[in-house]
């Protein structure tokens, strides 16, 4: 086999598998429970990763939540979505971020296709907070506002917490012995 058939051959099988995923991802009849489906899903999630947008309107977006329903805050939900979205944390700092609905999950926003780890000092508005360790019910992720002083000792974040829904509140995760750590997306 010459030089030409080695590099040929893999570009046409690789044309070959795409073209054969494509039409039923757009047409929308993968079975949800397929690797395709799953894939397809993934694809969905993470469209629009590479578009930018400013930190001012990450937060708005976080903001709209805690009123959406008639004045209320959006419930949370592992299973349930609003507009689209997952009413989890990671579904909802998917939103905030304009990721693909039904947004991404928690390690995948800790991942580097999405974020890029940061110290705790250089949090900025809109940057993440995330615990991607564990399991699906202890995995958290924030969207950072401010500081509330000059000693760093806690935060404002928006959040969307089980048993409570979308908040605005006063948080240290990442402070102190936690499994929490910074991370700046990389939409900024």
């Amino acid at each position: 086999m010459n030089r030409r058939t080695r590099i040929v051959l893999p570009v046409v099988a690789g044309a070959a598998v795409l073209a054969s995923l494509t039409p039923m991802a757009v047409a929308g009849e993968t079975p949800a429970g397929s690797a395709a489906g799953t894939q397809a899903r993934e694809t969905k999630a993470e469209a629009g990763t590479q578009a930018s947008i400013s930190r001012n309107t990450v937060i708005k977006r976080a903001r709209t939540w805690l009123t959406a329903i008639d004045g209320h805050q959006v419930p949370y939900s592992q299973s349930k979505t609003f507009r689209g979205y997952r009413t989890d944390c990671s579904g909802y700092v998917s939103m905030a971020l304009k990721y693909g609905k039904p947004g991404t999950n928690t390690v995948g926003l800790a991942s580097s296709q999405f974020t890029k780890k940061i110290k705790m000092s250089q949090l900025k508005k809109g940057d993440l907070i995330i615990d991607a360790n564990g399991s699906s019910t202890t995995r958290h992720v924030v969207i950072f506002e401010k500081w509330t002083s000059a000693a760093h000792k806690s935060y404002r974040a928006y959040e969307q917490r089980g048993g409570y829904g979308t908040d605005h509140s006063t948080r240290s995760y990442g402070i102190g012995k936690d499994q929490y750590d910074a991370y700046r997306p990389k939409k900024y």
